[in-house]
């Protein structure tokens, strides 16, 4: 079922303007009984204005009507609200994070110099005339600008910056460079594991030798006496 398209300042609205019962407002409002309740006695969180339903389209002065004289009736929408659709624009960043886009924008121009303008705006949600700004260092506030990687500052995902950075590499015909010492490091890291599982099997069977009393071969653990036999 279609619900208003502001529930609980419908309900607020129904509350104060009707004598619909509890019930009947909640279904309508898609809210449990409780909160209705709670709308009523002044007990919810914030204060809510009231949203007029008639007004809006959603009810009918004869709906209305009919749920007031039949306490089990259910109100039925008029016209259901239109879908929100979110227009083409900068991505929306909440405003507790707004104060630190110029510092991931300066952490992805010093770090990646390669990612365009275009695609900045995209993954931060700004313009390029701040984006400009920045780059040319004319920005207002720029002595207090620190770069700042922008996946850590919740301005974008790891994977949409890492994505964004292929793309102009691409676009440039470069490759990002490979840190081969990760690659070195873990075939150190096989070496001693092997080498490390190698002992352990040596230790292993050389105190199972000596629990059966049978003398070892071994001089030390790990070299054997080449003149025993």
């Amino acid at each position: 079922m279609a619900q208003p398209l502001m529930p609980h300042a419908t309900a607020a609205w129904l509350v104060e303007n009707t004598s619909l019962s509890f019930s009947q407002i909640a279904d309508f409002c898609g809210l449990h009984v409780l909160e209705v309740q709670a709308i009523a006695d002044d007990t919810a969180a914030t204060k809510l204005t009231g949203r007029d339903p008639i007004r809006s389209g959603e009810l009918t002065h004869e709906e209305i009507e009919k749920g007031q004289a039949d306490p089990d009736y259910e109100l039925k929408m008029h016209k259901a609200p239109d879908p929100v659709t979110r227009t083409k624009g900068p991505r929306y960043t909440p405003v507790s994070k707004r104060q630190d886009k110029p510092d991931g924008i300066a952490w992805i121009i010093r770090n990646h110099p390669e990612v365009s303008d275009g695609q900045i705006s995209k993954l931060i949600g700004t313009t390029r005339t701040t984006i400009a700004a920045i780059r040319e260092r004319t920005h207002w506030n720029m002595a207090n600008i620190q770069p700042k990687d922008p996946v850590t500052l919740g301005l974008t995902s790891q994977r949409e910056l890492d994505a964004a950075v292929a793309k102009a590499q691409k676009a440039a015909g470069t490759v990002a460079p490979t840190d081969e010492r990760l690659a070195s490091d873990r075939e150190a890291l096989i070496v001693q594991l092997r080498a490390e599982r190698d002992q352990h099997a040596r230790d292993v069977e050389a105190a199972m030798a000596d629990a059966a009393g049978e003398p070892s071969d071994e001089i030390v653990p790990g070299i054997k006496d080449p003149f025993k036999r």
